[in-house]
């Protein structure tokens, strides 16, 4: 559905809200989601992706319903994906946060992009350290120090090892299957117990480790995209391939409220990059 830019407003969410009504006819705007993954989602529905859903239902007049499920292995598979047991229907139509160019998913358009950052916990010796590169250069003895949090998959564990310091790293599962903590709870848990000092962290879970700590806690060092290594990802909607309506309500809806949509995601002091043109990603599920 193109909308014609010089439409007043409400023009616009009318016909955003007819288009609704063909996709969903009982006005239920059908989200898939992590009930304990902070700061993206939570079932108290205090993540980034839950306002940005809930601003979304408003204007198309619809109610926000979730089917929760931790977000593992399998999770499309078993949420957007996964037929009602009735075989009516789908459980659930949208995830609200899924790589640009997911290939398990049709993406919307991009509606922010963000990049990892090197948190550094402060008073452990580490207080001079101003730019990641340092670590690569520090010397020997002052680097068996290092205690860094290192991930089963992710460009910071792949930047360990190109600098020389993957015996410093201390291993994490990016998937924990724990119900109770996702990796930001635990990161942030085992930086304030001393377990590891610093963490590179996808930039809403660095946001999330520095929102639960006093101010000046941390060093946090944005981590800048090379040739061989890259940081900085778009993020955007996932629906089902072939949903091509649903893709292109969201997509209006994105353009209409991208200021608004940044405000909600900067709030979580989740730091926002321009967002490119073009900026496909992979990732893997099954």
């Amino acid at each position: 559905m193109k909308i014609n830019p010089k439409l007043p407003q409400c023009l616009m969410l009318a016909g955003l809200t007819f288009a609704a009504a063909n996709i969903q006819a009982d006005d239920k705007f059908r989200v898939c989601a992590d009930p304990m993954n902070p700061p993206y989602s939570t079932k108290q529905l205090t993540g980034y992706e839950n306002k940005i859903a809930a601003l979304f239902a408003k204007q198309l007049n619809q109610e926000v319903e979730y089917t929760w499920l931790p977000e593992r292995i399998g999770f499309i598979r078993n949420t957007l994906k996964a037929e009602n047991e009735d075989g009516k229907g789908f459980k659930c139509d949208v995830v609200m946060g899924v790589p640009a160019g997911y290939d398990l998913t049709e993406t919307t358009q991009p509606y922010f992009h963000s990049t990892y950052v090197l948190l550094i916990a402060k008073g452990r010796g580490w207080d001079d350290i101003s730019e990641s590169s340092q670590l690569a250069s520090l010397p020997l003895q002052r680097q068996e120090g290092l205690k860094i949090a290192m991930f089963d998959r992710g460009p910071g564990t792949e930047w360990l090892q190109k600098s020389g310091l993957l015996e410093q790293g201390v291993p994490y599962q990016s998937m924990t299957g724990d119900s109770e903590h996702n990796v930001a709870m635990q990161i942030d848990k085992d930086l304030r117990d001393g377990v590891i000092d610093m963490a590179i962290l996808w930039g809403p879970m660095a946001a999330y480790v520095l929102s639960q700590n006093p101010p000046a806690s941390f060093i946090a060092i944005p981590m800048q995209s090379t040739p061989d290594i890259k940081f900085d990802f778009s993020i955007a909607m996932g629906v089902r391939q072939g949903d091509d309506e649903r893709k292109r309500q969201l997509n209006t809806l994105i353009e209409q409220n991208l200021p608004e949509i940044h405000s909600i995601i900067g709030s979580y002091g989740i730091p926002l990059l321009p967002i490119p043109k073009q900026n496909p990603a992979k990732d893997d599920d099954d």
